[in-house]
């Protein structure tokens, strides 16, 4: 599949969105874009920071077709200090949900999708989905709930056919494992706040253990449209779900 974005509203203002389209019609990039490409090794990802930058870009999962917007803190815009080393995103069809604690962390899911680490050289672009391979994952504390950090590289990346496990990772881009997590670690320290927190004590599992995560994720996801709780689950594509609606329902409702 073929997805494109539509940017509204002027990038840098509290009414900014962009929108996930297929065929020129808006979708939900939280539950209308399959999680994987190829089972267990290739996933979709969506851009929400690119590489460079440091607005707080991310999924608004409680409104209507779950745009990108910028976090919003104490009425203004909100910016993290340092620019990301890397692409950030998410993985669609994915939740972490707060009735699931992990046995090993001992914290409830974040009530997000689970975030992607992307490595590859390009530049991303907010609103862009790229294919990734599924690397290894970071059991990230974040204020007392459990924020699993994909690590990901594009498979377009001209390293990409050399990099399969994370000890390729170490070979072929050596020092990029200890960058991400430096920054993953310390990105709060500039707002007066400590080091964030790692189980498993703070190592880098393997592809096999993310995976693994990723389905607990997906799985945790389709329960989102059969219990309660405040997130959009309104989608054009999940059949049987009872917020499944029309891409002219979609139109009449946004507009465009």
């Amino acid at each position: 599949m073929t997805y494109t974005y539509k940017q509204v509203n002027a990038v840098g203002t509290l009414e900014s969105r962009v929108y996930t389209l297929e065929n020129g019609n808006v979708i939900s990039p939280f539950h209308d874009v399959p999680l994987w490409v190829k089972p267990g090794d290739v996933a979709n990802m969506l851009v929400e920071i690119p590489r460079g930058t440091n607005a707080k870009l991310e999924i608004a999962t409680k409104e209507f077709m779950n745009p990108i917007k910028q976090d919003v803190k104490d009425g203004k815009l909100r910016f993290v200090h340092d620019k990301y080393p890397f692409n950030y995103g998410a993985l669609p069809q994915t939740w972490e949900s707060p009735a699931t604690v992990h046995p090993e962390t001992q914290c409830k899911g974040d009530n997000d999708p689970i975030d992607a680490c992307e490595i590859g050289s390009a530049v991303g672009v907010t609103g862009e989905f790229k294919q990734v391979k599924v690397l290894g994952v970071w059991a990230m504390i974040d204020a007392g709930e459990t924020d699993w950090k994909i690590l990901c590289i594009d498979v377009n990346d001209p390293a990409a056919s050399k990099i399969n496990t994370i000890e390729d990772v170490a070979q072929h881009l050596p020092g990029e494992i200890e960058k991400v997590f430096t920054f993953l670690r310390d990105y709060k320290i500039p707002d007066g706040k400590g080091p964030n927190k790692f189980a498993y004590d703070s190592k880098l599992l393997d592809k096999a253990f993310a995976v693994n995560i990723i389905n607990e994720t997906h799985h945790d996801w389709k329960t989102l449209f059969t219990t309660e709780n405040p997130l959009s689950s309104v989608n054009t594509s999940v059949k049987d779900s009872k917020t499944c609606i029309s891409h002219e329902d979609v139109k009449a409702k946004l507009g465009f």
